[in-house]
């Protein structure tokens, strides 16, 4: 499994933009994202493979930073279950929590999209080690 993509936005509901590497600072986040600074909301990530499924249900393909998450990886299952553990590249991550979609999801991609992406939409880590992720870096989960 590795990074596909990786995005980043300066506030809520501004938009999202794709960056190549992000700076991950250990308990705070990502430079540059609305949520650097949070307690626990570090990092969203999400699996290529559960937005195709998602697209199969609604009836049409769509660019992953519209769900708005960090980190999409290109194959595989975003674990939810809060503590696992996981690395992106040198950067230790714990799962916090099941990620579910919002409404603003049917305005971004189109209608029905929230429900198309119910159990889908991977997870909040939060931050255990600082270090940059990269495009391409290998993801492990324990």
């Amino acid at each position: 499994m590795k990074v596909a993509a990786v995005h980043v936005a300066k506030g809520t509901r501004l938009p999202v933009r794709s960056v190549e590497s992000v700076v991950a600072e250990e308990g705070k986040g990502l430079v540059g994202d609305r949520y650097h600074g949070s307690k626990h909301r570090h990092v969203s990530i999400q699996s290529q493979d559960q937005l195709d499924d998602a697209a199969r249900k609604l009836g049409h393909e769509f660019d992953g930073g519209l769900t708005r998450r960090n980190v999409t990886v290109d194959t595989g299952v975003i674990p939810t279950k809060p503590g696992t553990r996981l690395s992106i590249g040198d950067v230790e991550l714990e799962v916090v929590r099941l990620l579910a979609p919002c409404r603003l999801l049917d305005d971004d991609i189109g209608p029905g999209a929230m429900k198309a992406l119910s159990g889908l939409g991977g997870s909040v880590c939060r931050l255990l080690g600082s270090g940059t992720i990269y495009v391409g870096d290998e993801v492990v989960i324990d």
